[in-house]
């Protein structure tokens, strides 16, 4: 029995001599832990307060500071990159809200913007001969001592390279839109140009940009774009810069802002310094708030399809952008048609002394080459009359492959729906609207063009964007326009 008690008592001394010397090992290794987690924050508290007070590197320094990469320093680090991982970059500060400048308090350096020598041809001719010629191509002038319109090339006065490389793309007169614009916009005055789509008012305010270019200084570290172009879709905003980049003389530079695609290349393409930029509103405004480009050196602005941009509800926008730019920028506004909001939006943004030519009508107007026709039925009966119509056309077309379809739907689900049902029926359709992200929608548009898909179906994201490109194309293949509406659609076809 003693013995029985003895080992008992021996058994609890163990058991008690045990759980002090646990408790004991891990409040030790529990203070351990905390030393060690105390040591680590004091250590990231001292990398922190490093990193935002070093020296090396800062916004201007383009990635060429001692250590080398993309975003060397854009933040003001010591160790760059681009993505800002814990050892700096872009995405690692704190977020910019940059204000616009108060330009009353700043010394804005004097620029040219009248580059405009008038030929002797042109200056020889009579008012009656510039009136015959502005009434033979529906021509209206609005403003006060506006220029005599040119008719070819060498009365534009551009510079000889510029004028090899317009020469150099095969066209043989400048557009009516042209003869007026060129030597309007080359004068150096805001002015508004109203005309259809397609009618060459890209090249009218693009050509003009690279002479005014031509005469400013060369860009710095740091500087912004000499010429901003603001456009109110992805698709516009290529097609322009694809235009323009044809025209590029002496080492200029253009690029693309739109959103929906990746920053990192745009703000590349920004750092490394662009003097032409085309954007559209939301993602240029992104990029001068957060400071990653600024407007300073803007000095020739253009509102390309102003119409469409307050359609889409760019006008706030539009308007912040302008506070980041100086005030005796030259000012273009280019539109489709000429409603009062529009009128309003240039009487804050122009001159007064604005001057403006109008080519066609005013308002949205068909093209005489384009045969239109009308079907009404009810909205069930759409879906069955529109694969009717498409298999008529197919069939009744020996070569398909220059065969062309757009097809116009009012909503994104529409546009969807539409295009998997033709696919079901075996037709190549693609679809474009904006929940497409940018890949989706370049290849979309390539494959069109390039024949792979006869059928494009788009929302109206894609009714100004596309308008070069049909003009092309219209002339060589036969083009259908197909426009559901509520109670049916309507076709177009260029013949």
């Amino acid at each position: 029995m003693f013995h029985l008690v003895n080992k008992q008592l021996n058994r609890r001394t163990i058991q008690s001599t045990f759980i002090k010397q646990t408790v004991t090992q891990q409040r030790s290794f529990g203070l351990t832990h905390i030393f060690l987690q105390n040591s680590k924050k004091k250590k990231k508290m001292s990398y922190d307060s490093n990193y935002q007070n070093n020296n090396r590197g800062g916004y201007r320094s383009y990635g060429g500071n001692d250590r080398g990469g993309y975003g060397g320093g854009y933040r003001g680090n010591d160790r760059g990159g681009y993505r800002g991982n814990d050892r700096g970059g872009y995405r690692s500060s704190q977020p910019v809200n940059v204000s616009p400048p108060v330009w009353s308090e700043v010394t804005l350096e004097p620029f040219t913007k009248d580059f405009y020598q008038e030929s002797p041809s042109v200056a020889s001719r009579s008012e009656e001969d510039v009136l015959a010629f502005r009434n033979e191509n529906e021509m209206v002038i609005k403003g006060q001592d506006v220029c005599k319109p040119i008719t070819s090339f060498d009365e534009a006065g551009l510079p000889s390279k510029l004028l090899e490389k317009v020469k150099s793309q095969g066209y043989d007169a400048p557009t009516g839109i042209q003869c007026q614009g060129w030597p309007m916009a080359l004068s150096g005055r805001d002015m508004i140009g109203i005309a259809k789509t397609g009618s060459g008012k890209t090249v009218s305010f693009g050509i003009p940009a690279i002479v005014h270019i031509l005469a400013q200084p060369r860009l710095k570290r740091g500087d912004g774009p000499i010429a901003l172009i603001l456009a109110p879709t992805r698709e516009l905003a290529n097609q322009i810069e694809g235009e323009i980049r044809k025209f590029l003389i002496n080492g200029l530079n253009v690029t693309t802002l739109y959103g929906g695609a990746p920053k990192g290349k745009q703000i590349r393409d920004l750092q490394n310094g662009c003097e032409i930029v085309v954007a559209t509103p939301g993602r240029l405004l992104d990029f001068v708030k957060s400071g990653v480009t600024n407007l300073n050196r803007v000095t020739y602005l253009v509102l390309d399809e102003a119409d469409r941009m307050l359609d889409m509800g760019f006008e706030d926008q539009l308007r912040d952008i302008l506070s980041f730019i100086r005030p005796d920028k030259q000012t273009l506004m280019w539109s489709a048609t000429w409603p009062k909001e529009v009128r309003a939006l240039a009487a804050d943004f122009m001159a007064s002394d604005a001057i403006q030519v109008n080519v066609g009508s005013q308002g949205l107007q068909a093209s005489k080459t384009i045969t239109q026709k009308f079907e009404f039925c009810s909205r069930f009966e759409k879906k069955d009359l529109l694969v009717k119509h498409m298999e008529t056309i197919f069939d009744t077309t020996e070569d398909q492959k220059d065969l062309k379809i757009i097809i116009f739907t009012s909503t994104k689900s529409m546009c969807d729906d539409l295009t998997s049902d033709l696919r079901y029926k075996g037709f190549g359709a693609g679809c474009l609207h904006g929940d497409k992200s940018q890949s989706e929608r370049d290849w979309v548009l390539r494959s069109f063009k390039q024949g792979t898909l006869n059928i494009l179906i788009a929302t109206d994201v894609a009714a100004r964007g596309l308008g070069m490109y049909i003009n092309k194309v219209k002339e060589e293949m036969k083009m259908t326009l197909i426009s559901l509406q509520r109670v049916g659609f309507f076709f177009m076809s260029f013949s």
